[in-house]
């Protein structure tokens, strides 16, 4: 940070503890959805719930909460989200049964949505040429940590005291992020805009919501049951209607165009894939292990600590090494070595020995998603105008939150409706798939700007 300006560096670090949380509560949940389930009852119907309820709200809503970044200034929303977040963490907290707490979940999707593209949006406005990828590698490497470091603080929070704790601690940074953020000096430029698209945003949450119900409930009602297919056509209608009003609305909140840019669009195919892994792998590892190898969720959590080590010590330096060779190559050989890391997990056992059956596939992973994630976010902003650093960041975010999303909701099928050793393995092997998918899409489609072949 010391090639930072001080108001840079302040920037930063507003940016990265907003998005921290935001990213934080999207994994460390994974943990304690067996004490949950514990206290509150339910099954894996129960448990798709309360994770999916939050990445519901988030991903449907964060492409609105993109052009609101741009529309009434990034700083604005940012506090209006942070404040909200708090409130519907303290919710969670307080949940006296598991259909209050899919509810309160809900409207932390809603109040996360507006925290997420508004900071990364406040770097994309702050830093400019080789300075902009090093912070942009610096705020993916501190937000992918969070989605990894979540696991071990679930565990540490839900074994010394109560799963509630997960969700109360978010007030400290909140409060924290809010504070500095009363430090910027300085006005925003905004791109004034007639109108919100109110009704893109309702399509999004009926042509999300709709399918996810559908996934996670069939097993329940069954494909034939009205139950079950009426939301799934309701909401692939919706989706439908979506893009076609996306396409022809004054004012979309998703404006297609960007989809010509060709990084822009490969980048984002790129990413549901490799964040549908993400999601499910941190899932299935986290219940796996104290669902059937009887670890704490403390232990649980710990699992994944190594990816969180590389990605802290690495992740700069990754993102300055693309800013300057160019994107294709560390997105395309990222997943693939996340992905060889997963297929070693099929050597797991139900008496789950960390250190020979999860330690390998872990390292590998971490080293992978380290190499993959900070180039991914460069290759796909950089394709853009900076005046559509709001939007561009929310459209990237929306499909990495979807996917995880449509993950989750399909994790009983993939992994045959519980997560016992075959469908343990059933998982990983689907998440290696999605990673390799990931890593051959950038490898095909990713082009390195002029400026950085010239590099080479």
């Amino acid at each position: 940070m010391n090639d930072f300006s001080k108001a840079q560096k302040l920037v930063l670090v507003i940016s990265v503890l907003a998005s921290f949380v935001a990213f934080l509560d999207g994994s460390i949940i994974n943990v304690a959805l067996p004490a949950i389930v514990r206290d509150l009852g339910g099954g894996l119907s129960s448990q798709q719930w309360i994770v999916d309820a939050y990445l519901i709200t988030l991903g449907s809503l964060i492409l609105l909460a993109g052009s609101l970044s741009d529309l009434f200034g990034r700083r604005k929303v940012l506090a209006v989200g942070l404040t909200g977040f708090g409130a519907a963490s303290l919710l969670c907290a307080i949940a006296p049964n598991s259909t209050f707490l899919i509810v309160a979940r809900a409207l932390q999707g809603i109040a996360g949505a507006l925290i997420v593209p508004s900071s990364l949006a406040l770097i994309m406005s702050s830093f400019e040429g080789s300075a902009k990828g090093k912070a942009i590698g610096m705020w993916t490497g501190w937000t992918g940590i969070a989605f990894i470091i979540g696991p071990l603080l679930g565990g540490l929070l839900v074994d010394s005291g109560s799963w509630r704790l997960i969700f109360a601690i978010n007030v400290l940074p909140i409060v924290a992020t809010i504070w500095l953020m009363g430090k910027l000096e300085g006005g925003e430029r905004l791109v004034k805009r007639p109108k919100v698209d109110v009704l893109g945003a309702v399509l999004g949450v009926v042509g999300l919501g709709g399918p996810v119900y559908a996934l996670i409930e069939q097993s329940r009602y069954g494909w034939n049951s009205p139950s079950i297919y009426l939301p799934l056509i309701v909401g692939l209608v919706s989706l439908g209607y979506f893009l076609w009003h996306e396409d022809h609305t004054k004012n979309p909140m998703l404006p297609l165009s960007l989809f010509s840019h060709r990084n822009f669009a490969i980048g984002n195919i790129a990413t549901v894939a490799i964040y549908g892994a993400l999601a499910l792998a941190t899932l299935l590892v986290s219940v796996f292990m104290q669902q059937v190898g009887k670890y704490s969720a403390t232990k649980s959590g710990l699992a994944l600590m190594p990816v969180t080590l590389i990605m802290t010590f690495f992740s700069g330096k990754v993102g300055s090494l693309s800013g300057k060779f160019g994107s294709r190559l560390f997105m395309g050989v990222g997943p693939i070595i996340a992905g060889i890391g997963f297929l070693t997990m099929l050597r797991v056992e139900e008496n789950i020995n960390y250190i020979s059956h999860l330690l390998p596939g872990v390292l590998l992973y971490g080293v992978g998603l380290t190499i993959t994630v900070s180039p991914l976010v460069s290759a796909i902003l950089g394709a853009i105008d900076t005046k559509q650093a709001g939007i561009g960041s929310a459209v990237n975010n929306a499909a990495a939150r979807i996917a995880g999303l449509v993950a989750i909701a399909l994790l009983g099928v993939i992994v045959g409706g519980q997560i016992d050793l075959n469908g343990f393995h059933r998982g990983v092997a689907a998440t290696a798939g999605l990673m390799f998918l990931g890593g051959i899409i950038s490898l095909i489609g990713i082009e390195n700007t002029s400026s950085q072949e010239s590099s080479q």
